[in-house]
């Protein structure tokens, strides 16, 4: 299924489980749909199973949204206590569309606890309560977190998901790899379908640590080996040692989860020649999370490093801002510098990055995913690299194996259906669903052509033929539409200006102007032509 089609079907408003493998673009099409409802004046609920997940949208994990917090389940008496809670039950009260990423992550019990918690505040025995409920994930990656004797079970084998059935978008498209035959791998790892000559091609990228390029960013399995490298390799640089504090704002209980979930540490320890990974997205600046670079100086104005990139681009790493947003407001918010010491990071915190290339030992995986996790963070096979490689860290846990087929076969048939539906229907069903969540339909006001002074005085009106035939679109007014696709864009941190203006066929300067009047980027101060302000 393309991106498009799952777009057209979420919009509907119905429940929906958008999966794909890494680099297919789930993130991408979520943003695209929470854009789209935002232009509409209806503000989502956007969570994740995850402190670190919930970082990346700016929203909440799903045990904060819901109330639960640590539990797994509620007694009577709990349940009684958390729907007295003001604050929950407002939250879940005007919620019309939850969304919950990295729902791999999420196991049944406590799915089944949130269904219920949002079942008794809103009154309704409806699934959620309800509202639109919309999954986010892939279930080949890191699976639920057991912390007892008692094995996790997947989420869709929740109750609440099996009465909910919810429609099937598997997308099919592929964004991060850029390697034919490593992507045949990937697929074929899904699929268990391994051949001698996948595993051949894997074993070939085995290497001694000395084998690999200086500066390759290093996943291993457990903590305490990534701690060792980052701090021994910091330690053996002689120069002045910066540190650059967190700052934070807003409620004590949001802003500690801000904190578990961010990538950037509460205390920055920086020097000349460190290896650093960006944690935000910028690609203003030229990174994304998972861009690698070497600090090379820092400013003499404020004292900010200097990151060198591995084009040779030298950036100025200023601080942002990673903060939980409800109803669209801020409810709390941290400030860092958007950097980590990179000679090291675990597979659990690699999840969602991309990389251009990485160095990992794969000989202590201890669990499902893990293996399939780490080996789909590089873009091509030229870009890893392996310390050891274990019979766990290529298997696939055969409960995913099975269901992947049905999930596979659902969003096949309702490709199929949505298909048979012609524009109009579509279109008034995406109407329906916007007026049932109380939102405001955008409709695209035609606008009368005025003469300008010049013309009517007779003057030559200013001619951007020769600018159109590089920028096609340059001076034309954005529509909705293209105001959607370029926040979604720009939100996923997939391109960057240049690219963003050569996808539009504008030019730098116009796509910078929009990003800024969307609010997704400050103001920069600078006079604007015509095409900036349009």
């Amino acid at each position: 299924m393309t991106q498009d089609q799952a777009l057209d079907i979420l919009k509907t408003g119905a429940n929906v489980f958008l999966t794909g493998e890494p680099g297919s673009g789930k993130s991408y099409t979520i943003n695209q749909f929470v854009s789209y409802l935002r232009a509409r004046k209806i503000e989502p609920a956007i969570t994740a199973s995850t402190g670190i997940a919930a970082t990346h949208i700016h929203g909440m994990t799903i045990h904060a949204w819901s109330g639960i917090g640590i539990k797994k389940k509620l007694s009577s008496y709990e349940l009684d206590a958390l729907c007295a809670n003001q604050y929950v039950v407002r939250r879940v009260e005007k919620t019309s569309i939850l969304i919950i990423d990295e729902v791999s992550m999420v196991d049944a019990v406590t799915l089944d606890t949130i269904d219920q918690v949002c079942r008794e505040i809103r009154r309704n025995d409806q699934p959620f309560g309800g509202m639109q409920v919309v999954f986010v994930g892939d279930f080949f990656q890191l699976p639920p977190v057991s912390k007892d004797a008692e094995k996790a079970s997947f989420a869709f084998n929740a109750s609440v998901w099996k009465r909910m059935s919810p429609v099937v978008c598997y997308l099919s498209e592929q964004h991060r790899q850029e390697d034919s035959d490593f992507l045949d791998f990937l697929t074929a790892f899904r699929k268990r379908t391994l051949t001698d000559d996948h595993r051949a091609l894997i074993e070939a990228r085995i290497c001694e640590p000395d084998g690999a390029p200086d500066g390759l960013t290093k996943l291993f399995s457990h903590n305490i080996d990534v701690d060792m490298l980052n701090n021994t390799e910091l330690s053996r640089i002689d120069d002045e040692t910066r540190v650059f504090a967190m700052m934070s704002k807003g409620k004590e209980a949001l802003i500690a989860g801000l904190k578990r979930g961010c990538l950037s540490p509460e205390n920055l320890v920086l020097k000349v020649g460190a290896k650093v990974m960006f944690t935000k997205n910028n690609p203003r600046e030229y990174f994304v999370n998972g861009t690698q670079g070497e600090v090379v100086g820092f400013q003499d104005s404020n004292g900010y490093p200097i990151v060198m990139l591995a084009d040779g681009k030298e950036v100025v790493v200023e601080p942002m801002e990673w903060a939980v947003e409800e109803n669209g407001k801020v409810k709390a918010s941290i400030t860092q510098i958007p950097l980590r010491l990179a000679w090291a990071i675990t597979i659990h915190k690699s999840q969602g990055m991309s990389l251009d290339g990485a160095l990992m030992d794969l000989s202590q995986v201890f669990e499902f995913g893990q293996g399939y996790v780490a080996l789909s963070r590089v873009r091509t096979l030229s870009g890893l690299y392996l310390l050891g490689m274990s019979d766990q860290a290529l298997l696939i846990h055969p409960e995913v194996l099975v269901v992947d087929e049905v999930f596979r076969e659902n969003s096949e048939q309702a490709s199929a259906a949505f298909a048979k539906l012609s524009a109009d229907e579509l279109g008034t069903m995406h109407a329906n669903f916007i007026r049932a969540c109380g939102g405001q339909e955008v409709v695209e006001k035609k606008v009368a052509k005025k003469k300008s002074a010049k013309k009517e005085s007779g003057e030559k009106a200013y001619d951007v033929s020769e600018i159109r035939k590089t920028h096609a679109k340059a001076f034309a007014r954005w529509t909705p539409a293209e105001d959607v696709e370029l926040e979604g864009m720009y939100k996923e941190g997939e391109t960057s200006i240049p690219k963003l203006a050569k996808h539009f066929g504008r030019r730098e300067g116009g796509v910078e102007a929009r990003l800024e009047k969307l609010g997704l980027i400050p103001e920069s101060g600078k006079v604007r032509k015509k095409e900036e302000t349009v």
